[in-house]
């Protein structure tokens, strides 16, 4: 597979990314049973075979099971570590999650939170570094000097190498950058032909009746390649709602995909992949099979009509 070198880092990726949320099977505190731990291991086992070597995480994913899980196979796999970048995401916190009954769920970029976080992450994973942390969705209470102190705290412990955020405006990366000394090097947002905003907002905007979809992005992928700040997609084949037989654009899509002999998946994907910002779709399924149709993409090439083409057949419209 293709690689990506990400700005101010040295860090050489795939083209595509693992997501690992679903990998610990239920969002709960029950035991990880001896299926769900097979079926992660055929799973990354797929994406390794496919040349991923990033992956990434949260420390929510399936109650911190999906790091436990991925803990135990790099602990049973011989130096995976040192061929792989991990990332791993903090600041999303559920109801209940701490002390006291009643908490309600949150956000928290607190200093203590973020270095607390990212200790229980590094547990998980049997690991002494990150390559990436990120900044979950954006607290509204974020205190910047706080989130400064923990960045250098995880910094200079050699704890963190590099770090991002994650669901962010450019505003809200404007002000972490005042403070933090370190550079913010990723942004994972919501981006697919079935959530397009990124790039539909830009011949959007100014025109009659689409004030609302034109602001959604607020120009932050224009944003993130100005400051060379590696964009990530998540959920990048929109939950598969555009692969369903019902989706007006179900059927251009297949034909597409049987036009360029691979998977209607690889399809979506290698759309994200023709943008000139070089986003990195991080793909989420469990299934090996399906991985393997992903990684397919890496192959694909679109003219900018089929790009076009795929984003009007997605949106229902017309380009403007």
């Amino acid at each position: 597979m293709k690689t990506y070198r990400i700005p101010k880092t040295d860090l050489t990726v795939s083209r595509i990314a693992y997501g690992c949320m679903k990998i610990g099977g239920t969002w709960d505190h029950a035991p990880i049973s001896s299926e769900v731990e097979a079926t992660a291991r055929d799973t990354v086992a797929a994406a390794l075979d496919c040349g991923i070597n990033f992956f990434d995480h949260a420390d929510i994913y399936t109650a911190g099971k999906s790091e436990t899980l991925f803990g135990r196979i790099l602990k049973s796999t011989p130096g995976l570590r040192d061929r792989i970048v991990l990332q791993s995401k903090v600041g999303i916190r559920f109801a209940n999650d701490a002390y006291l009954s009643g908490e309600p769920a949150r956000y928290d970029f607190s200093h203590d939170h973020i270095l607390r976080s990212t200790e229980a992450i590094l547990a998980r994973l049997g690991i002494d570094h990150l390559d990436i942390l990120l900044l979950h969705r954006p607290d509204p209470l974020v205190e910047p000097a706080e989130v400064a102190r923990a960045f250098d705290s995880l910094h200079r412990s050699g704890k963190v190498r590099h770090f991002g955020v994650s669901n962010h405006t450019p505003g809200q990366i404007e002000l972490l950058r005042h403070y933090v000394r370190q550079p913010l090097v990723v942004n994972q947002l919501e981006f697919s032909l079935a959530q397009p905003a990124l790039v539909v907002e830009g011949f959007l905007a100014n025109r009659a009746g689409a004030t609302a979809e034109a602001n959604l992005a607020s120009g932050t992928l224009d944003y993130c390649r100005r400051h060379e700040i590696s964009v990530q997609a998540w959920s990048p084949v929109g939950g598969g709602k555009l692969l369903n037989p019902d989706h007006p654009a179900a059927a251009f899509i297949a034909g597409l995909a049987a036009d360029k002999k691979v998977s209607p998946e690889a399809v979506l994907l290698a759309w994200i992949l023709r943008h000139p910002a070089g986003i990195q779709p991080v793909i989420g399924t469990t299934k090996a099979g399906r991985v393997r149709a992903s990684a397919q993409a890496d192959g694909v090439t679109f003219s900018r009509e089929e790009w076009y083409a795929l984003l009007a057949a997605a949106r229902g419209q017309k380009v403007p």
